[in-house]
């Protein structure tokens, strides 16, 4: 039969059980072996170029124009077709003034000046009623129908409680606790630590400085880089010749200044100058007044006597007494009841009350169990007790 622990046995979850550990497996990365041989840096384009010979490429200058010698004698078809006229300036046709205004003042009336009369206006009076507040004379009637039906009620006497006074328990108080009355002090072993020894270092130690990358380190011979030699400047023989194709080619000339072309300039007149118009010959300027003012004649007469502030609302209302309306409010009284009071629910009714069950760990020695050791870590392991079978 198996043995268990008292943490296996236990059934409210309090005690410690352990588990078994286990180990994750490493990976061990394999040692880096080198390549045998040699690396092959030969590329394609190394292995499939062809070189060729190729000459300089000539160079091509234009050819040489031939510039033909002499001077430049032509006449343009402008110069030798144009021919001047002689223009003379047109003079004016004005035709003679005949219009010569009358001396006779302009004294023409109209229509309206003639028929018109002034007359003077009065002002007008306002019908707009005066903004006085008028008060009345009749008392204010401030009854309102809560004043006239409310009835006034005596009020019960609140109920107090009274006040519960305090009594302190002539017994001693109990500082007995469920782990001091359950704990029973059982001896057990030590738990051994798992931390390695100490092992001081004296500083006179001496310290090795030596590395695996200096003890596997090997030292290879580094050829030192080529340096492409640059030939020397060799300066070319002879004078440089400095002369252009302009200085060679160019041929000076004597070419004369042309004239310029101008117009007959035409010669300016001394005559005054015309200020006059038609429109200030023949427009004569006359004299103007200014008119009267125009009134109208009233054609509303005013009105004549007192104003009369009655409306058809004050004129023809008549007024009623008023009848208050009943309150509907409820009364303010609690109502009282002779039935006792149901206090049951469905939680009384359904209730169903359980045994509570006491955990087996809780006792000294596990009721259907045989103690069998204890381990190093202070665990008790128990041996369950088979009921024995009677042999027919």
């Amino acid at each position: 039969m198996r043995s268990r622990c008292l943490c296996q046995i236990c059934t409210c979850g309090s005690d410690y059980r352990p588990y078994e550990i286990v180990k994750q497996l490493r990976h061990i990365p394999e040692e880096y072996k080198p390549k045998q041989g040699k690396i092959d840096l030969g590329t394609t384009y190394k292995r499939d170029f062809t070189s060729y010979k190729v000459q300089p490429v000539a160079i091509l200058r234009p050819l040489e124009r031939q510039i033909k010698k002499g001077k430049l004698d032509t006449v343009p078809t402008y110069k030798d077709d144009y021919r001047s006229w002689d223009i003379q300036k047109n003079e004016l046709h004005k035709p003679e003034q005949t219009y010569q205004p009358s001396p006779v003042k302009f004294g023409n009336s109209t229509t309206f000046q003639d028929d018109y009369v002034p007359r003077e206006t009065k002002p007008r009076e306002s019908f707009k009623p005066s903004s006085v507040v008028r008060r009345s004379t009749a008392p204010f009637n401030g009854d309102t129908s809560h004043r006239l039906d409310y009835i006034p009620h005596q009020l019960e006497v609140k109920f107090v409680r009274p006040k519960q006074v305090y009594k302190p328990t002539d017994l001693p108080f109990e500082k007995l606790t469920t782990h001091r009355n359950d704990f029973q002090g059982l001896v057990g072993e030590t738990a051994k630590l798992c931390r390695p020894a100490y092992t001081r270092v004296a500083h006179d130690a001496h310290f090795e400085g030596s590395t695996e990358f200096r003890e596997s380190f090997q030292a290879w011979e580094i050829p030192p880089p080529k340096v492409k030699k640059v030939p020397e400047y060799v300066p070319p023989i002879g004078s440089m010749q400095l002369h252009s194709t302009s200085h060679l080619d160019y041929i000076p000339y004597q070419a004369s200044r042309v004239v310029p072309i101008r117009p007959v300039s035409h010669r300016r007149n001394n005559f005054p100058f015309q200020g006059k118009t038609t429109m200030k010959e023949d427009f004569p300027a006359w004299e103007s007044c200014r008119p009267g003012l125009i009134k109208q004649e009233q054609q509303i007469p005013n009105p004549s006597g007192k104003f009369d502030g009655l409306s058809t609302s004050r004129s023809h209302y008549v007024p009623h007494e008023l009848i208050p309306t009943e309150s509907c409010r409820p009364l303010n009284a609690a109502l009282k009841s002779s039935v006792p009071f149901d206090d049951v629910t469905m939680y009384s009714i359904e209730y169903a009350p359980k045994k509570q069950e006491i955990c087996p760990a809780s006792y000294p020695t596990p009721p259907g169990y045989i103690f069998e050791n204890t381990d190093f870590h202070g665990h008790k392991f128990f041996h369950k007790i088979t009921p024995a079978v009677k042999a027919f």
